[in-house]
């Protein structure tokens, strides 16, 4: 009988081995349609290495005595490591010293500790991984930003060289490829091999599983009309589900980068129903997916025939003088040149504007700053030379790989490792689903927003106007999160100040860009902090600032009922002039991004 179940065992093992041979050729034929981005953007340029090595050489010949209380101290710690690994052996003991080591994620397996090989692993890993920070916080003799790269880029390698990133060093997935007979590596390939073949040989980490979410199904699912559309959004209009409504109508522009219905996931969580509940007439913006036949729409097309378009069509349906307009992420940053541009032109048409995770100044880059140089953005303008458009990969990847062992690895090591099926999670299905961008706009952004930072600096020329921050005037509310790594709330502070809005209104809710964001009162998760002076400094302002309970949404709300208007009987998506042209969530949203 034993006999018998070995062989089955051996059996099974064989048949998955011949499986993992068939899909090592789909592997390769997957390969070779990959369509690599600029391999400018892939690394910086050598010259920054070649800058820090020498900047390391100096400072050892001007402060040897530091360098090499560095090089000892890992030389000592390395050294104590093996020793006291031999002195178990020599014991007898097949057991790992005293680990001593900091608590991680990564090696959260109890075989890490345990086990005298993978804990040696572990234990030398982190040994060298500190030593490597300490080798670039001593490097003195160079361009902040350039250390800031270099900080970045050598964490990227210290965070791709883990154990657990390596089949045989991941006592998980070895042991898990044991249990299950090699099944768990058939599988794992057969996601790895199924992510290339979907995206054309580019490598991108399946977060969530596709399967489980269909738009307009069980994803965006609030009733509205597309009431209008262009080659630059479609634009939504909410049906109501009060009986009367505020007389000001909201128009609310997400960014372009995603999809808009990060703010629509679902019932409990989503700020277009919460709002459209609160009494009030609601227009989102649902922006095309760019193909290569928008290379060159730029900063002004999205302007011109999406904010301005969009604020227009609502007056028009609502018949109204004004609305309230909210921006969120770079969409907040160009409503700011909206506001300029309105206000040059004498344009009374926006009432109040909110702002989501808004950046308008760009002076410091933060973590963005590997990614702002000129060898980099020339690399995405070679890049969008090619394609004409920034494709979504290559911004998917960017923002990744900030939280690489979140967003990269450990999805990896789950997926292609370990063989499982990416979680059911509405948040990471629409994180993968994202946009291209318009080659002209991205260069636009990038050099004169991002780089030359002209919002804040001597004005961004658009439409035939220079447009400044100071030019925005009207009343603003910003709301920023503690934790954001894309818009840091310090940052969005600073730009806010620079206004000349008289009324002005800040708010910073705890976690992050999103989930600080998609925060509903009734999740009572997440509190938000409030301070009625603005004094001069983020640093400052939250000194002095209040810790609420709960989501900001309430707070807000009842900021922006002051400037909404009288009572109206409730509005009917459309009008004569506006005939429905599809359910909500539209057409465009549907898009795919192209690879």
């Amino acid at each position: 009988m034993k006999d018998n179940q070995a062989g089955n065992k051996i059996a099974h093992l064989d048949g998955n081995i011949a499986k993992i041979d068939e899909l090592t050729q789909r592997l390769a034929r997957a390969l070779t349609r990959r369509n690599p981005p600029n391999a400018k953007i892939a690394a910086p340029e050598s010259e920054l290495f070649a800058r820090a090595a020498s900047a390391y050489w100096q400072e050892w010949v001007q402060n040897p005595a530091k360098i090499l209380e560095h090089q000892v101290e890992y030389w000592g710690k390395s050294l104590q490591h093996v020793v006291e690994a031999q002195q178990m052996l020599a014991q007898g003991k097949l057991a790992a010293p005293e680990d001593r080591t900091p608590d991680d994620r990564r090696f959260s397996n109890p075989v890490w500790k345990t086990n005298p090989y993978f804990n040696f692993i572990k234990q030398q890993y982190l040994i060298n991984a500190d030593a490597i920070s300490q080798a670039v916080e001593a490097i003195d003799d160079i361009d902040e930003k350039e250390k800031r790269r270099i900080r970045y880029f050598s964490q990227q390698i210290v965070d791709m060289m883990a154990p657990t990133n390596f089949f045989a060093t991941n006592p998980d997935a070895l042991q898990k490829a044991i249990e299950t007979e090699g099944e768990s590596v058939v599988k794992g390939l057969e996601n790895l091999v199924r992510d290339l073949e979907a995206n054309d040989g580019e490598l991108v980490v399946r977060l969530a599983d596709d399967s489980a979410f269909e738009i307009g199904r069980n994803i965006a699912t609030s009733p509205g009309k597309v009431v209008f559309r262009n080659k630059m959004m479609e634009l939504i209009q909410y049906s109501p589900a009060t009986e009367t409504v505020h007389e000001t109508p909201i128009v609310l522009f997400p960014p372009w980068i995603n999809k808009f219905y990060i703010l629509d996931l679902k019932e409990q969580n989503s700020f277009i129903k919460w709002v459209v509940e609160q009494g009030y007439t609601l227009f989102v913006v649902s922006w095309i997916n760019p193909d290569v036949s928008y290379s060159d729409i730029g900063m002004e097309d999205y302007i011109e025939k999406g904010f301005l378009t969009a604020i227009e069509e609502a007056k028009a349906i609502c018949k109204v003088k004004q609305v309230n307009a909210i921006g969120y992420c770079i969409a907040g940053t160009t409503l700011h040149l909206t506001l300029a541009l309105l206000k040059k032109r004498g344009d009374k048409s926006v009432k109040s504007a909110t702002f989501f995770t808004a950046l308008t100044d760009f002076s410091d880059q933060g973590e963005f700053t590997p990614f702002l140089q000129d060898d980099f953005i020339d690399g995405i303008e070679d890049e969008v030379n090619q394609h004409g458009i920034l494709r979504a990969f290559i911004m998917g990847r960017t923002m990744s790989f900030l939280r690489s062992n979140d967003l990269v690895y450990g999805p990896a090591i789950r997926n292609y490792m370990m063989g499982e099926t990416p979680p059911a999670f509405d948040l990471l299905y629409w994180n993968g689903d994202g946009s291209g961008l318009p080659g002209k706009m991205t260069m636009q952004y990038l050099r004169g927003l991002c780089q030359r930072n002209e919002l804040i600096e001597g004005g961004f020329e658009m439409l035939g106007e220079k447009l400044s921050i100071k030019d925005v005037s009207v009343p603003i509310c910003s709301i920023a999160t503690e934790t954001d790594h894309i818009a840091p709330w310090k940052d969005v502070y600073r730009g806010f100040m620079q206004t000349s809005s008289r009324s002005k209104t800040f708010i910073v809710g705890q976690s992050g860009h999103i989930a600080g964001i998609v925060n509903p009162p009734s999740k009572k998760k997440y509190g938000h902090y409030t301070n009625d002076d603005l004094p001069p400094t983020a640093d400052e302002w939250m000194e002095g600032a209040e810790l609420h309970e709960g989501s900001w949404w309430p707070l807000w709300e009842s900021w922006l009922k002051t400037r909404s208007g009288k009572q109206v009987e409730a509005r009917e998506p459309g009008d004569s002039d506006h005939p429905p042209l599809a359910d909500a969530p539209g057409t465009y949203v549907l898009a795919k991004a192209a690879i």
